[in-house]
């Protein structure tokens, strides 16, 4: 209960229940409204609403000072709580049935005219970051922010009570290879050199791990020079955990139980255990490995199919490497030649060099401008392979693996949206598992992480590293994804200072490279590390998931905008010659 001078109450909380009880409230004045010389003003605070009344023949002072009010000028006012009259009750509110008359009011704080109305929900998204302050006491963003901290909650009473230590990691490092850019924050007092900031807590909560903590966890900042989207900013929270002497059932079992209280947190009931789906598999059938499993549509192979075929370019596509993926669309036997043209520029858009269709006709026949590489029978078998009856449409993209398997995810949650298909009242959670150790970049010419470099390979594949056949090396690698977006991904880490060596090799890195970047790592492995592994959850993204927003941004006190500026501070901005000096750099701002 609140017992200051200014406030002994709050606004949302009064009810029948303190009738004739004297009260103090402070707040802001949300609407004013005069009816008939009467003012009726809505008090608000972080609770609720409640009802003031200034009638001049009751309390012709107090009537006075509301006549100066204003939207959102912050007042105190004190008095008895009284019953509305009946035929005034408003349920809108818990606050409905009751109101005051003040005795006296203080006005605490004026308010200018607000840039924008808060509960207009056609202001644009620049204009409320530039006045967040006032952005937070809108209804929606309390709300979230008020999710946010009791999904945090939930979530240090449950790693509290599975024996979990919450322990600090460093936010100043050092710069490491792979992942995306660090953010650099240069040293005075060491010239030339430079920190950066976190990707994440990684080789420290292993580090933790080596030192005997056994249990760790922390709701850590984290930080990417990245471009970004709605899902994306430069500093970003991790729910973030490592445990000793466990498998990976035994993390997947306790990241369960967090899940299920977090999700409480939020009203939402889930029961484990979750589905565990292998990476292939979760490609193969939905092409992705986050596939949001609310709805079918899922692809098909017809490589053997087409290899007997006619159809010259998709075979050599295949002879070389290649795959084709189909995907059936129910009743699309009516699209338009538009709409698949359309479908067809989309598909393009994703990387696709063509999108190959077949219709089936109620006829039973087949009609497509590929039927003249493909025979009646070959058609029919495509049609029993996608499960097509007449009047559906299959499309199909043959190419590297990679980007087939790109283009048809996308194209699949493309009509799920299109078609309606996807229940948005499902809460699918599903583990995917057995993930590549390596993944092929044309960009750096070379195998990449498909984690980071201390994940476990299989143990089943260690012969692999050695004979360079790094294409085929599985890692013990989990993520969990929840209605088609990756909430958290963990790994059982490299315990071994010899495996460790072996992925470096393999990464490309040399032996003195690995030991300039990874140095403590390499020798923090060499004094008893034991079996361990952990697991990181995207806070900002569970907690957008839950209150059903398509932005973290919506979710965050003080975001960056899409193009990581804050643009209520106006941040980054320019140092000074002064600054620039005591850190020993140039800038080409200042001439």
């Amino acid at each position: 209960m609140i017992t200051t001078k200014l406030k002994n109450h709050n606004c949302g909380e009064l009810n029948l229940n303190n009738l004739n009880e004297e009260v103090t409230l402070s707040g802001w004045a949300a609407t004013i409204r005069d009816l008939g010389g009467i003012l009726f003003v809505e008090l608000r605070d972080r609770t609720g609403f409640f009802q003031l009344v200034a009638n001049p023949q009751i309390n012709p002072e107090v009537h006075k000072v509301f006549e100066k009010l204003r939207s959102e000028y912050v007042i105190c006012v004190k008095g008895k709580v009284t019953r509305r009259p009946e035929e005034t009750y408003n349920e809108k509110y818990a606050t409905g049935q009751v109101e005051m008359y003040p005795e006296s009011v203080e006005i605490l704080s004026e308010a200018k005219t607000l840039p924008f109305v808060l509960d207009d929900e056609n202001v644009s998204e620049d204009v409320r970051l530039k006045y967040r302050y006032l952005d937070i006491r809108r209804e929606s963003m309390l709300h979230n922010l008020t999710l946010r901290h009791k999904i945090c909650q939930a979530a240090r009473s449950y790693l509290n009570g599975q024996d979990f230590l919450e322990v600090e990691t460093p936010i100043l490092i050092k710069t490491t290879p792979e992942g995306a850019r660090d953010y650099l924050v240069p040293s005075r007092v060491q010239e030339g050199k430079f920190y950066a900031l976190p990707q994440s807590p990684q080789i420290f909560k292993q580090l933790l791990m080596v030192g005997g903590i056994e249990r760790y966890y922390q709701i850590a900042k984290c930080f990417r020079d990245e471009d970004l989207r709605a899902d994306r900013q430069p500093e970003f929270t991790q729910i973030d955990l490592e445990m000793s002497f466990v498998e990976q059932q035994d993390v997947i079992k306790c990241v369960e139980g967090l899940i299920v209280e977090t999700f409480k947190a939020a009203g939402v009931e889930v029961k484990p255990p979750f589905i565990q789906m292998p990476w292939q598999e979760a490609m193969d059938r939905y092409g992705s490995d986050k596939p949001d499993t609310r709805f079918g549509l899922e692809l098909f192979d017809i490589g053997d199919i087409i290899l007997k075929s006619e159809f010259h370019i998709v075979r050599n596509t295949l002879e070389n490497g290649g795959i084709v993926r189909g995907i059936r669309i129910p009743g699309g036997a009516s699209f338009s030649r538009k709409d698949i043209d359309d479908i067809t520029k989309l598909a393009v858009s994703f990387g696709a060099k063509a999108l190959a269709n077949i219709i089936y006709l109620e006829d039973g026949t087949a009609k497509s401008p590929v039927m003249k590489f493909v025979t009646e029978e070959q058609a029919k078998q495509i049609q029993e392979r996608a499960g097509a009856v007449a009047g559906d449409i299959i499309f199909f993209v043959a190419d590297k693996p990679k980007l087939v398997y790109d283009i048809m995810g996308r194209l699949r949650l493309y009509f799920g949206k299109r078609l309606n298909l996807i229940d948005e009242s499902k809460h699918n959670l599903l583990w995917v598992v057995d993930f590549p150790m390596f993944e092929w970049s044309d960009e750096e010419g070379r195998f990449m992480a498909m984690h980071h470099p201390f994940t476990s390979p299989c143990l089943a594949d260690l012969d692999k590293l050695d004979s360079g056949d790094l294409g085929n090396v599985k890692s013990i690698a989990y993520d969990i994804v929840y209605n088609g977006t990756e909430l958290g991904g963990g790994s059982v880490r490299i315990h071994s200072s010899e495996v460790q060596k072996k992925i470096f090799k393999a990464l490309g890195l040399t032996e003195e490279e690995a030991v300039e970047k990874f140095g403590f790592m390499v020798n923090a492995l060499q004094y008893g590390t034991p079996p361990h592994a952990g697991l990181a959850i995207g806070l900002d993204r569970l907690v957008a998931l839950l209150c059903r927003t398509e932005s973290i941004r919506d979710v965050i006190a003080f975001p960056k905008n899409s193009g990581a500026k804050d643009l209520m501070s106006d941040a980054p901005g320019e140092a000074s010659l002064q600054q620039l000096r005591e850190l020993h750099l140039k800038s080409t701002a200042h001439k």
